[in-house]
Order: structure tokens, then sequence, then C-alpha cells
């Protein structure tokens, strides 16, 4: 794997850092601002709103410019977002600073994807592209807990101004390590606009929003149902989520590894498994060995679906991927607040903190549906054919496409 990568992966550690480490910082947050928790929770709600809309804006806007260096403005983006947070004297200056912040996810993951898959040979590009989210899944087991401790240690600014400053490495690391790959000619926003008229590239984001929001179905409400299911001590869900995102970090490699090799197989087997896991997390979750067990799983089976629908969508987009691998970023999104919205209506339903996990249940096995219905498609040609896509991209960047 070229050291590119290595690059990328620090910009997704911070990136990743940033988006989950408020979450444990939101009391002290709240108490410097003077504002309730609840509106302290806007910090979370703002950031998934940017990512959401920010992906699409932010890659539309940088058709004009490289990708290297449409990943560095990113970063910069990233860096000014973080250090606005830090130094910010009120608290709607902070959900600026946090929504500027945002606005570099998606199309960083998204632009990022493209350029780690066109770095290597065809049969590793999930490869590269777990290799790259790997910064994300090591930021759940590392970055967010460090930023956490630092953050009630010495506050929450001092997590803030670390953050931006691993933004400044990963923009360094980009500036050197990444090559200037040279901006296609010929693709234009009306051919990357047209990766959206092809049904498997839409099946395949909807199996994102839905699959991976089976994982946060569960994961959103974790604090509660381990405190009172299970009968963990507050202080124990912090280690709980670590156990998670190890679980994320060795799920994303397999997924990689075996989605290079048979990617709807491998999409198969994991949201098959993940909808079992959540469902018998409804029992497990009573006992505090086996949901401890429980939560690793679904990490690891979560986050081996990510290169495998990442890649996905760039081999049903080909020819004009980076708008749609940048909104299927935004897609993980939305199926976070879909998923988090659908737990809370059956917990304040009286249905218990165990019943979000039939909801992620339901969720990751409709993603499997759709799954067997995609292959379906494409083996009977029934389907949109990429040939909607490639139709619309000059000539000369079908012939880039194949060469990738």
């Amino acid at each position: 794997m070229p050291l590119a990568l290595l690059a990328l992966a620090i910009g997704a550690f911070g990136i990743g850092t940033t988006e989950f480490v408020i979450m444990g910082l939101l009391p002290e947050v709240a108490g410097d601002f003077g504002v309730s928790i609840p509106t302290a929770g806007f910090l979370v709600t703002g950031y998934a709103l940017g990512v959401m809309f920010g992906a699409p804006l932010m890659t539309v806007l940088g058709t004009k410019i490289s990708r290297k260096r449409m990943l560095m403005l990113l970063m910069v983006l990233f860096i000014a977002g973080n250090l606005l947070s830090a130094l910010a004297p009120v608290f709607g200056v902070m959900l600026i600073g946090r929504v500027v912040a945002s606005l570099a996810h998606g199309a960083f993951f998204g632009i990022g994807s493209v350029v780690a898959a066109d770095l290597v040979a065809p049969d590793k590009k999930a490869g590269a592209i777990a290799m790259m989210f790997t910064g994300l899944t090591v930021a759940n087991v590392v970055g967010v807990p460090l930023g956490t401790l630092v953050g009630q240690s010495l506050g929450w600014r001092v997590t803030f101004a670390l953050v931006a400053a691993l933004g400044v490495i990963g923009l360094a690391g980009i500036a050197k390590l990444v090559p200037d790959l040279p901006k296609q000619d010929g693709v234009h926003l009306r051919h990357e606009l047209a990766a959206f008229r092809n049904v498997q590239v839409l099946l395949a984001m909807a199996m994102t929003v839905l699959g991976f929001g089976g994982v946060f179905a569960a994961i959103t409400y974790i604090a509660p149902m381990m405190t009172h299911a299970a009968g963990f001590a507050d202080g124990s869900v912090t280690w709980l989520l670590v156990l998670f995102g190890l679980g994320m970090v060795g799920g994303n490699l397999v997924g990689g590894k075996f989605a290079d090799r048979a990617l709807m197989p491998m999409l198969y087997v994991s949201l098959g498994a993940l909808a079992l896991v959540l469902a018998l997390f409804t029992l497990t979750a009573h006992d505090k060995i086996a949901a401890a067990v429980t939560i690793t799983l679904i990490g690891a089976l979560g986050f081996a679906t990510v290169p495998p629908l990442q890649k996905r969508v760039l081999d049903q987009a080909h020819g004009a991927p980076t708008l749609a691998s940048a909104v299927n970023i935004g897609a993980f999104n939305l199926g976070n607040a879909l998923a988090a919205w659908l737990g809370g209506l059956v917990i304040a339903a009286g249905l218990g903190y165990t019943a979000p996990n039939w909801v992620g249940a339901v969720l990751a096995a409709a993603a499997l549906v759709l799954a067997v219905v995609s292959a379906a498609l494409e083996r009977r040609g029934s389907g949109v054919p990429s040939a909607v896509v490639t139709a619309s991209v000059p000539a000369e960047q079908q012939r880039t496409a194949v060469h990738h």
C-alpha cells in the first residue's frame, strides 16, 4: 500500500475524532457556555447536517480543481472549523465552527476514496479504501477516549486545539505524499450527476443508509441500555465504546480484504450477520460479558460493510465517481440520524431501552434484501445499466476509467 494512504488515514483520524469526541464533552461545553445539555446537543446535530449537505456541495465546488488540491483545501477548512470551536467566545460561534469543520467531512472521505482506489491495482481497491477508513475507526479507539480525557482534565478547548493540530499534520502529509493526479479532462458536473440515473448506485446508497443505520440504532442508546439493562456503571460506557471501536477497526480491514475478492458475498454475510447479532442483542444486553462481546461484534460487522458499500458505489458510478462517492458518505450520516430517531421513538413508546436493537435488526435485514435485489438485477441485466453513466462521459474518460 502506498504511503499516500497513510496521509489520508491521518486526515480521517482527525475527522473521526472531532465528529465523536463532542459526545463525551457535552457537559463541559454546556457548563462553560451556560446552556442546557439538549441545547449543547445541537453541536452533534449541526455536525451531522453539515456532513449530509456539505458532501455534495463541496464536491461540486471541487470539480474544477485537482483532487489533491481539493483534499488540501478540505483539510484547511477542517483546521479552521476546529480552531474556531476552540476559541469560540459564545455558543453560537462554536456551533458555526462545528458546521465549518463538518463541511470537510463527506467530501474528504468521498474524494479520498476515489484517490485511494486510483493509487492501487484494480484487485486492491477495496483494501485501499479500507486503509483510509482505518483512520476513522482508530479514532474511536484512541482519539475519542484520549480527547475526552484531555477535555475533562485540561478543558475541552484544548481538545479541539489538538484536533486542529492533527489537521495540520494531515494537510502536510497530503501535500507531501499524495501524488498530484491530473484532473480528468471532459468530466463536468453533468457527468457526475449522471451517476444518479443508475439504479445500482441508488440501491448501493440505500444499502448504506439502512445497513449502517442498523448499527447506530443500537449504539446511539448504548449508555442507557448498558446502565439500565446490563447493570454497568456510568464510567464503564467509555470502555464499552472502545470495544466497539476495536470491532470497527477489525471489521473494516476484513471487509476491505474480502470485498476485493467477492464483494456481494461479503455484503450478504456482513449484513445478514449484523441483523442476527442486533436481534440477539435484545437478549445479551442483560448480561455484562455477553453485552460486551455483542457490542464488539456490532462494531466489526457494521464496519465490515463500509469498504464493500463504498467500492460498490465507485464501481457502479465508474467514469464519474467523485460526487456519488461523497454523497454515499452523507448516506452513512443519514442512516445514523434516521436510526437514532427511530430508536428514540420505540423507547418513547415504552418498549424499553433494548427496543432499538430490534429497529437495527430490521434495518440491517432490509439492507440485505436490497443487496439480493441489486445482485439479481445485475445478473438479469434488468437494472439501469452502467452505460447510462458511461454514455454521458467522453470516450477518453471511459478509457481512463478502464485503465484504472
